[in-house]
């Protein structure tokens, strides 16, 4: 079971663009993989789990919080883009 202090960040970019850069640590789940469910590296965290998004105009991001709100997933932000991301959250 995951802490529930945790902070996860997720970039919702496709993997080609993930491999170009990405914030460290970051996961990549892209939303069609969201639309399938649940994705497997989020099936144990708490719903109330903070969750930083991006992507690289924050539309895909957006998006992609929808889908997680679908889940249940409550504590959500959009981060934008990675350069938004590192200079707010690391």
């Amino acid at each position: 079971m995951k802490d529930t202090q945790e902070r996860i960040i997720i970039d919702v970019r496709e993997p080609y663009e993930f491999m170009m850069g990405h914030v460290k640590g970051a996961l990549n789940i892209p939303p069609a993989k969201l639309l399938k469910g649940v994705p497997k590296e989020l099936a144990e965290t708490p719903k109330n789990t903070e969750i930083i998004l991006y992507c690289m105009s924050g539309s895909r991001s957006g998006a992609s919080i929808r889908i997680l709100q679908q889940y249940g997933f409550t504590n959500l932000v959009n981060g934008i883009n990675k350069d938004q991301v590192k200079a707010r959250y690391l």
